[in-house]
């Protein structure tokens, strides 16, 4: 290869790796079927929130659609339509039906659905029967969740998008397919090309020299010492969750992070601080959250670096009135009689400039208490019930450990 310099390199193109190597080999584990049979037989239900409606999928039971409504003096009003019910005896067949109809199916059929550009395998249920759809001559709403492997899901409900009048389809990530090498998502190879200077050219292109170093002046002036990247390394966010998009028109975005195993004390004293941020989301928009600084959007891009949305700064000032207006912490009786904090509210303003309403972005940051197995974890989600006004739910157990000591403002404190 020659270089517009006249620089000459001998370059080696490897074997392209197609990735799938683990998944040719023969599966005789359990079918998909099976592998969902335990979240069917727990009965368990997920929500998920957007700006009017809230979807409910109760696992192998129905998928409900409901809005809740209660004015001042008036008995609680509920609209409701369920998209459809599974078709059995009792909750506990439903892994069992699936497993039927597996058997009456070629076993090598898997379900793809482009997903961020990327084919990603799915295991379908269908649920019928739901309510009757007045635009369809009364024909009853249906629906299919379509589950994919997520590693580290706790089965939420990643989107609900209707496909044609009254059908729809359900995505949700689950853990559970993960044990099927065919459901595991299948990440695209990076096939590194080797090149070796020829006599008479330099060891590297100049004009990759350059650009390196156009590179390095466009960066901060103040970099961290040797002791400070190490530091930042031990503290970096290790995300596990695969890229996935949401299908509705208000975004929710769902990351779980792990972090970093620092003391909890250590950890609560930098969260609170600000210096120990929290990553999350997935798709192409992440979300960082400093507490007490700022709420940020970013995209990364191999080719044109880092892009990032302020979506909202801190202002103490700015914050106290949004809570003399608003409630900025919430509780929560324990089933022994103890009133505790549930949530606690932060108002985040003055961010970028929105193009669609030319007015400052402005986010409102729900902290939330959330035991897990793993005590390291923090789930962030967004929403965007308004064009360029959020919500962003941080949920940890982190949280647990410091949601009561929030003040009347909702401002949380190291405990004692």
């Amino acid at each position: 290869m020659t270089t517009a310099d006249k620089e000459k390199y001998k370059c080696l193109l490897p074997l392209m790796a197609n990735g799938n190597e683990e998944q040719d080999g023969e599966y005789k584990g359990p079918s998909p079927g099976a592998l969902l049979e335990p979240l069917f037989k727990l009965s368990s239900c997920s929500y998920r929130i957007e700006s009017y409606w809230t979807y409910e999928v109760c696992h192998g039971k129905y998928i409900r659609q409901y809005h809740e409504e209660k004015e001042t003096g008036q008995k609680l009003s509920i609209q409701e339509y369920y998209l459809g019910k599974m078709m059995k005896k009792s909750t506990t067949e439903a892994g069992e039906n699936q497993e039927e109809k597996e058997s009456t199916e070629s076993p090598k059929e898997i379900y793809t659905k482009n997903i961020e550009g990327q084919m990603t395998p799915y295991y379908p249920v269908e649920m019928i029967n739901g309510t009757p759809c007045s635009l369809k001559q009364n024909q009853p709403r249906s629906s299919t969740v379509m589950y994919i492997c997520h590693p580290e899901s706790k089965h939420e409900i990643l989107s609900v998008a209707e496909v044609t009048t009254c059908e729809y389809e359900v995505v949700i990530l689950t853990p559970l397919l993960c044990n099927h090498p065919k459901y595991r998502f299948r990440t695209s190879p990076i096939n590194d090309i080797f090149c070796q200077s020829m006599p008479g050219s330099p060891l590297r292109p100049q004009s990759l020299v350059k650009l390196e170093h156009q590179k390095e002046e466009i960066k901060s002036p103040l970099k961290p010492n040797k002791e400070e990247e190490q530091q930042l390394l031990r503290e970096k966010f290790s995300t596990i969750h695969k890229p996935v998009t949401v299908g509705s028109q208000q975004q929710v975005t769902v990351g779980t992070t792990h972090i970093s195993r620092l003391t909890d004390e250590q950890l609560i004293k930098e969260f609170l601080s600000g210096s120990y941020c929290f990553h999350g989301g997935v798709g192409w928009w992440k979300y960082e959250f400093c507490y007490g600084k700022y709420v940020h959007q970013y995209h990364e891009d191999k080719d044109t670096g880092k892009t990032t949305v302020v979506v909202g700064t801190w202002k103490a000032d700015e914050h106290q009135e949004w809570a003399k207006k608003n409630l900025a912490r919430a509780y929560m009786t324990t089933p022994d009689g103890v009133q505790t904090v549930k949530t606690v509210s932060h108002f985040y303003g003055g961010g970028d400039v929105c193009e669609v309403s030319e007015q400052p972005r402005q986010v409102i940051v729900k902290l939330k208490c959330k035991e897990s197995e793993s005590p390291h974890a923090v789930t962030v989600y967004m929403l965007e019930p308004q064009t360029c006004q959020y919500i962003l739910g941080v949920e940890s157990p982190v949280i647990c450990k410091i949601l009561d000591t929030a003040d009347e403002n909702g401002l949380l404190s190291i405990p004692n």
